[in-house]
């Protein structure tokens, strides 16, 4: 009579795939729904964990497919049948986890296309061609978590963003892929299988990384807005900021907040209001930049404005910029790091008009 063990191992052997994809998703969703600030020690420390466990499977894998290595315990190799479908379940969560931080940490403009290759890398890797590439698509993919944490962990432990962080990012991930690749090599695993189930994958990801770092697509991790609009008065009062602007008729899928559709009077200023989450002990800078389309020549650059962003407050710290000079027309604000990375963005219309004319009613946000 088969055991439970043999039970549990037949249908799994049976069914691989598909359990492998159900544990992927599942442990996409359990990350959708259990979301901690990007900042959360605990958080982290978890991350980390994860971490650990898929690189113990890789290199054990990597060595007892390629040495004659000793037994384990009957315990431990039963366990060890599963490896796979643990694997499957942290991966899909750690890649869920970080493609929802940097989906977050940038408009959905300038970050689509990168959140859109996580999308596809947690895709592909399910197809059974993929699958049948084995190891050195695993390590691709350890090491592309290994780098999202360390893209992530890094700015908030040094308290900005910007290349150097990124580079330490890439160091530190590099180092972490060659101490295995030692490691290995000590096992008196060939160099040369040691160089491609593991060395290889690893640099090709890094490498993928500047090269999406160098052209803007990389999110400014752990920089993210909260709440962006364009404004006809601002006002502080009792520790918040009292935000106004004319009421007007509209239908937005995004529910942009602010003016939509700007109707400036003489003397009307145009108001930029940021609300930005940093975590606690950042300070660093933010950019507001502006562009005005003009109808030949496209969207042209007008100001920058740099804006000084400290962490700390759980709601995200807010600031704002003023526009005296302007002029009618289609008009988009970015707030972007100092490195030119692209935070939020928001889109409007500026319609001028004389005086005078009826009273205005105006709608107002508090934050």
């Amino acid at each position: 009579m088969k055991s439970t063990y043999q039970k549990i191992l037949n249908f799994y052997k049976a069914n691989e795939t598909k359990v492998d994809l159900a544990l992927f998703i599942g442990g996409f969703f359990l990350d959708v729904f259990t979301l901690s600030d990007i900042d959360n020690i605990w958080g982290l420390l978890q991350q980390l964990v994860y971490l650990f466990i898929l690189a113990a499977i890789l290199y054990w894998d990597i060595l007892r497919s390629q040495l004659q290595c000793p037994p384990w315990p009957n315990w431990l190799e039963k366990a060890w049948e599963f490896r796979q479908a643990a694997f499957h379940f942290i991966l899909g969560s750690l890649l869920s986890l970080y493609s929802l931080f940097f989906l977050k940490s940038a408009s959905i403009f300038s970050t689509i296309g990168f959140v859109g290759v996580l999308a596809l890398l947690m895709i592909v890797n399910e197809l059974s061609w993929m699958r049948s590439q084995g190891l050195p698509v695993r390590a691709g993919l350890f090491t592309l978590c290994l780098l999202s944490f360390f893209s992530i962990s890094i700015p908030v432990a040094i308290g900005f963003v910007g290349f150097f962080p990124f580079l330490l990012s890439l160091l530190a991930t590099g180092g972490c892929i060659y101490g295995i690749y030692a490691l290995m090599i000590r096992r008196a695993l060939p160099p040369k299988i040691s160089l491609k189930l593991i060395w290889l994958p690893g640099i090709g990801v890094c490498v993928l990384f500047l090269v999406l770092y160098l052209t803007g697509l990389i999110p400014p991790v752990p920089l993210s807005v909260e709440n962006m609009g364009v404004y006809h008065s601002i006002e502080k009062k009792d520790g918040q900021y009292i935000l106004m602007y004319e009421k007007e008729a509209r239908w937005d899928l995004l529910r942009q907040k602010g003016a939509k559709n700007f109707t400036a009077r003489p003397g009307d200023k145009l108001n930029f209001f940021v609300q930005i989450f940093s975590p606690a002990r950042f300070n660093d800078n933010v950019i507001v930049h502006w562009f005005f389309k003009d109808p030949k020549a496209g969207w042209q650059s007008t100001d920058k404005i740099p804006m000084s962003v400290a962490g700390g407050r759980k709601e995200g710290y807010r600031g704002y910029s003023v526009k005296q000079n302007y002029q009618a027309g289609d008009w988009q604000v970015r707030a972007e790091t100092t490195d030119g990375r692209e935070i939020g963005r928001i889109y409007f219309k500026v319609t001028t008009v004389p005086d005078p004319l009826p009273e205005r009613e105006f709608e107002v946000d508090i934050y």
